[in-house]
């Protein structure tokens, strides 16, 4: 079925789609990781984006139940080279009339706790043609994504259509340009969970984890280093998260524009003088702004998982695993106590932070490594033994 791919300044691509009929808008981002679509399709931060895959052919391992990131497919839509899955089955290709949670919420499994399995007995699914139809998210293909790529490199990431129900670009053109900005979105309270919940009881200390969009291998790194995790919804209040008696407290991944969040960065500022604090990308940037720092948006932003990061004490290069589109701007930081750690060696922006007296972390990638590189998994150890330490003392 033919497609097309519209940006908001007219430029016009054509494909094929691989999950029948439909219609999506978002940002469109590209994400240079080689594997980990599972992962990226239903990571929370990539709600309100349509993501552009640069490796060539996608879809040859299908879709496995323990690689999932969340309950459900976030991307708008997915845009690839060349499809490389078994066809659309002829169920999926009628889809339900709207989209529908496509996975079950991940939930911690002391069987593959043990050791990295989180792909150990894990069969094939289905495609992933079949979890896009499902959930009711097209994917196009047949679109030259070199091409594409460059372009939202040179004029920087922006707002875009995919559509098989019309082949006028001038209409559909409109009806792009309608559509949200990313800049000044605020997208947490679509992701987060509505109830708080139990992930895992374990002997260690206890976590909660205030969910902006929260990735379910952060929850599963915490769950087999023995913690009790508690998940919260994001615009929870500093008196009830005391309530679970955490010994740490983690602030989420999640999609949208930091700026737009000044509630969390509130409660982000009142957990700072009392707990262990550790923020991954969209918490990382909570937690900036908590100290005073200021937020901004980045061109085409970090979207794969091959971004080269640097301490800067050490001179120690990570490999990390990204996906924003926002960054911190260190400048405001002194004033608040705390002191960049970490460079982005492509472009130079803040990936990382510390307090100077205050027991807290912040790094812009994602070390759960998922997809990705494992060079940073022991930043979770970092944080616990700042949490165990305050629980020593408790």
């Amino acid at each position: 079925m033919d497609a097309m791919l519209l940006l908001e300044d007219g430029t016009l691509f054509q494909g094929r789609s691989f999950t029948g009929p439909g219609e999506a808008f978002g940002e469109l981002v590209f994400n240079t990781s080689l594997t980990g679509y599972q992962e990226v399709i239903s990571d929370p931060s990539y709600a309100g984006q349509i993501v552009l895959l640069t490796a060539s052919m996608i879809g040859t391992y299908g879709i496995r139940r323990r690689e999932e990131e969340s309950g459900r497919v976030w991307a708008e839509g997915l845009v690839v080279r060349e499809y490389g899955g078994r066809p659309l089955s002829e169920a999926a290709a009628g889809g339900p009339s709207e989209r529908r949670p496509l996975f079950a919420r991940p939930a911690y499994d002391p069987q593959a706790a043990r050791g990295d399995a989180m792909a150990q007995n894990n069969p094939v699914t289905g495609s992933l043609a079949d979890c896009l139809a499902a959930s009711r998210v097209p994917g196009v293909e047949g679109v030259d994504t070199r091409a594409l790529t460059r372009h939202i490199r040179d004029k920087g990431a922006m707002r875009c259509g995919l559509t098989t129900r019309t082949s006028d670009p001038r209409a559909f053109l409109e009806k792009v340009r309608a559509s949200p900005s990313m800049l000044g979105r605020s997208l947490v309270r679509q992701v987060t969970t509505a109830e708080p919940y139990l992930y895992a009881e374990g002997p260690g200390p206890r976590i909660a984890v205030l969910d902006c969009g929260v990735k379910a291998r952060s929850l599963f790194e915490l769950a087999r280093r023995g913690c009790r995790v508690e998940v919260f919804p994001a615009y929870t209040g500093m008196r009830e998260l005391l309530r679970s008696r955490p010994h740490g407290l983690l602030v989420s991944n999640g999609p949208g524009d930091p700026a737009t969040l000044p509630e969390i960065v509130a409660v982000a500022a009142e957990a700072l003088e009392r707990l262990p604090v550790f923020g991954i990308c969209l918490g990382h940037q909570i937690l900036a702004q908590a100290l005073g720092a200021g937020t901004f948006k980045l061109p085409f932003g970090h979207h794969g998982s091959n971004h080269p990061v640097r301490e800067e004490a050490s001179g120690r290069v990570f490999i990390t695993a990204q996906n924003h589109g926002f960054a911190v701007d260190p400048e405001g930081l002194a004033g608040g106590g705390a002191e960049a750690t970490l460079l982005n060696l492509n472009d130079r922006t803040n990936e990382g932070l510390r307090h100077r007296q205050l027991p807290l972390l912040g790094v812009q990638f994602h070390p759960e490594a998922a997809p990705g590189p494992h060079d940073t998994l022991f930043l979770f150890d970092v944080f616990l033994k700042t949490a165990a330490e305050g629980r020593a003392r408790a």
